[in-house]
């Protein structure tokens, strides 16, 4: 692991004129509320929870589709099939746009409520004491060591081991994303994951060896939080987390652009009381095609790989975040940061650049802020406070904009420098057909990074390139006190 730790040191390159900005440019920590989305997969070749492991016997699925039967879950219209993706959910007819297709009642979901019903619940608490992933994760590894006895045994059974998720790759699969943001994401991530583990093993599963009377590892933990990442829908996160059977099973397809939600939780049965999870068409499906659902537009190929083990071969998805900090260090720190906050933003800011698109609203204005000083700290005085945010979305000097560009493109150069590979050797990587689905997320992710970071310092590059064309605040202010003409030219008054 020492290798690995040493290409997670993230590039901070400093330079330019005054208080130099402090820049990271590892993708941010996301509250774990947003790590939990949906189960999601290419279309090309992901499975529903992007599975890279065999599919369930045709024994296993015949038992899970008669335990949803039992149950009550109302599945006529799709069943569960093995597919090229590996397991998905296939018409069984002709279906219309927006048909219910499938419909499972509330016992069968895996969430607080089934932990609170289940011998965890007095372990676990009802106060919200752990967070409601780790307690559904528990239940899961509970529910896996009961085996037959357990009401989810048939769904269990169909659930593989691994995903391509980032977090269950090997540290030699691990070195294939070197210098990527994505690396240290996906290391933080499972420290943190671990972090959990170490807390619920002393306090929760060592201490009540009646309810898990074998071992519990950290793998077991990751594998029940790697179920949940991949598999719970969007909107059913933080408190409402909860795991669907049978509806986790569909897959995604890039070519589905509607964020239309395509599933409701709705009342059935006498006066509404009985819960159920609805699932509904996005499109039109022909019989004995799969049903397919688009899971988030917004998330980058590196996202889609720690959350799901896929990537898309789709601009929009190349994306590169850029953090800002106020330095402690900085001798304007308060100035800077209260000016920060009195415009809705903090002592750090996070601008996610996608490939193809424009800089993110207000990250020169921030920038600017970062490197304002010298002749420039005038404009952090008291008396520019109410108005200083509106001067920096124009440039403020020669140097403070030269300082921008400077620090820019040095930290992209930096960042560029800790791959391993160019993005022509990429490119022709990228053309093999032997690669392994590991191998190809890797070599996505890392090209569509470097592709946004040229990006970045091109912009800055040729911005720098007309420094001496743009307009700065004195000039303006001359301006607006009618001492400059619109020509540029100097006024002066004889008596």
């Amino acid at each position: 692991m020492a290798a690995l730790h040493h290409l997670l040191l993230p590039p901070r390159l400093l330079s330019g004129h005054g208080p130099p900005p402090v820049l990271r440019f590892p993708r941010r920590p996301r509250p774990l509320l947003h790590l939990l989305p949906r189960a999601a997969a290419a279309a090309t070749r992901a499975s529903a929870a992007a599975m890279a492991v065999s599919a369930p016997s045709d024994a296993a699925l015949q038992d899970f589709r008669r335990w949803l039967s039992s149950q009550g879950a109302d599945t006529g219209s799709v069943a569960p099939a093995v597919v090229p993706e590996g397991l998905g959910l296939v018409a069984a007819r002709d279906l219309p746009r927006g048909e219910v297709v499938a419909e499972v009642p509330k016992k069968l979901w895996l969430d607080a409520d089934a932990v609170a019903a289940s011998d965890l619940g007095r372990v676990c608490g009802s106060g919200g004491v752990l967070r409601s992933w780790v307690s559904v994760s528990l239940l899961i590894l509970r529910e896996a060591a009961r085996g037959g006895d357990s009401l989810w045994a048939p769904y269990l059974a169909i659930l593989p081991r691994q995903t391509d998720s980032t977090i269950f790759w090997s540290e030699e699969e691990l070195l294939e994303i070197q210098g990527t943001q994505l690396l240290s994401t996906t290391m933080g991530v499972k420290e943190y994951v671990r972090s959990e583990f170490d807390n619920v093993e002393a306090e929760i599963i060592n201490a009540n060896k009646d309810l898990f009377p074998g071992t519990i590892t950290f793998d077991d933990f990751l594998w029940a939080f790697g179920v949940l990442r991949s598999r719970v829908f969007p909107e059913l996160r933080g408190d409402k987390l909860a795991l669907i059977p049978f509806a986790d099973l569909i897959n995604h397809n890039g070519d589905i652009t509607s964020k239309e939600s395509c599933w409701e939780i709705k009342g059935k049965g006498f006066l509404g009381r009985d819960t159920v999870f609805s699932l509904r068409t996005p499109m039109e499906v022909k019989s004995g095609e799969q049903i397919y659902v688009q899971y988030d537009l917004d998330k980058s190929n590196a996202e889609l790989a720690l959350d799901y083990g896929f990537t898309e071969a789709n601009s929009s998805r190349d994306s590169y975040t850029l953090t800002l900090e106020i330095s402690e260090s900085d001798p304007f720190y308060e100035d800077k940061l209260d000016i920060a906050e009195l415009n809705g933003m903090g002592e750090t800011a996070y601008f996610d650049v996608v490939l193809g698109e424009s800089l993110p609203p207000q990250m020169i204005t921030y920038l600017r802020l970062l490197c304002l000083g010298g002749t420039d700290a005038f404009l952090l005085e008291a008396l520019f406070r109410n108005k200083v945010w509106e001067h920096l979305e124009l440039p403020v000097s020669r140097d403070n904009e030269e300082s921008i560009c400077q620090v820019i493109q040095n930290a992209c150069k930096s960042a560029l420098a800790a791959y391993h590979t160019t993005i022509e050797e990429d490119e022709e990587l990228l053309e093999r057909e032997d690669l392994q689905s590991r191998q190809q997320i890797a070599i996505e992710v890392r090209v569509g990074e470097k592709k946004v970071l040229e990006q970045i310092n091109d912009i800055f590059k040729e911005r720098e390139q007309e420094l001496d064309d743009l307009e700065y605040y004195q000039e303006r202010r001359l301006k607006d006190l009618g001492f400059i003409g619109d020509n540029g030219d100097i006024i002066f008054w004889e008596s």
